[in-house]
């Protein structure tokens, strides 16, 4: 039988270069993905791929901000989905592209995500959105439209919005569909687009964003995936990163992994989420999560590259 496997895409898998954002440079980091996807695909691996999307949505949101006066504005649940769109079709081809055209289909799934109303989240706003400004732009805006804003690391002024927990993949069945028959599934992209349950029991858009790496456990958990894999800009886990003391690790149990947490060997805006999700899976279903870089997916499902995490 077939194997499940879900990949969740760091940012380089579609802005390899800060400097190269045009489309036709994100189409060409896709092809690399797609390339570095296809050992995956030949050893029959039934695949699911979310991917992130935090750039793209601050251009869709700058573009809102030079059109004010001409041009509706766009919610941030609409920017999510837009951007699912854009970004799966640009993987989709780069997939087909890549291992021909026959061989496996790959499909984009407009992905809602389900989040409680009553997430404390939304009372603790915290995800930086957007473009930076100056202290007297942000107070501007916040006045204006309500936002909420805090100063990010030194850099300037950052619109933030809520970052609630997902609780259930609302086309999961879809998705669970197309793996189950071998068509590559491109679901719940940026972290899925938010929406909850109004009064009247309708799901409704709401202003927040998902964290990508907790949608993808959630998936992976759903659809008792047999591996669950991270890709990231670096090769392995590492203790102490960035010091003199740095080392990598290649083997991370579930209550190491939760120890070193503690110690805050992890920042809490890259690796954290990342490990916390890889935890999530391996505690529920006892099966082994992975962290590598894109280009080792292949060696690292071997077990010669990434770092492992194990019950």
């Amino acid at each position: 039988m077939s194997k499940n496997l879900i990949v969740a895409l760091g940012g380089n898998a579609l802005i390899e270069n800060p400097n190269h954002i045009s489309i036709d440079a994100q189409y060409q980091a896709a092809r690399h993905t797609a390339r570095c996807l296809g050992p995956l695909l030949s050893r029959g691996y039934n695949i699911a791929i979310v991917h992130g999307n935090g750039p793209q949505v601050g251009f869709i949101l700058r573009r809102v901000e030079l059109s004010l006066g001409e041009l509706h504005d766009v919610p941030l649940d609409s920017c999510v989905a837009d951007t699912q769109g854009a970004i799966g079709y640009s993987i989709q081809m780069a997939i087909r592209n890549e291992i021909g055209v026959g061989k496996r289909n790959a499909v984009t799934v407009v992905t809602q995500v389900l989040v409680e109303k009553t997430d404390p989240a939304f009372l603790n706003p915290v995800k930086p959105i957007g473009h930076f400004m100056d202290e007297e732009q942000a107070r501007e805006r916040s006045k204006a439209d309500g936002w909420v804003v805090k100063e990010d690391a030194g850099r300037g002024w950052r619109r933030v919005v809520p970052s609630p927990e997902p609780i259930e993949i609302i086309e999961l069945d879809v998705i669970r569909s197309l793996v189950d028959s071998g068509v590559v599934a491109i679901a719940a992209g940026g972290g899925g687009i938010p929406v909850l349950l109004n009064d009247n029991g309708e799901f409704e858009g709401v202003e927040a964003v998902i964290d990508k790496d907790k949608t993808a456990s959630l998936l992976a958990r759903s659809l008792n995936a047999d591996k669950f894999v991270i890709s990231t800009t670096v090769p392995k886990v590492c203790k102490d990163f960035g010091r003199s003391t740095q080392r990598e690790l290649d083997v991370l149990s579930v209550s190491e992994a939760r120890a070193l947490a503690a110690e805050g060997q992890f920042a809490p805006g890259s690796m954290l989420p990342k490990i916390q999700a890889l935890v999530d899976f391996v505690q529920a279903t006892g099966r082994e999560g992975l962290i590598c870089s894109l280009s080792n997916l292949g060696s690292a499902l071997e077990g010669s590259r990434g770092t492992k995490i194990v019950p």
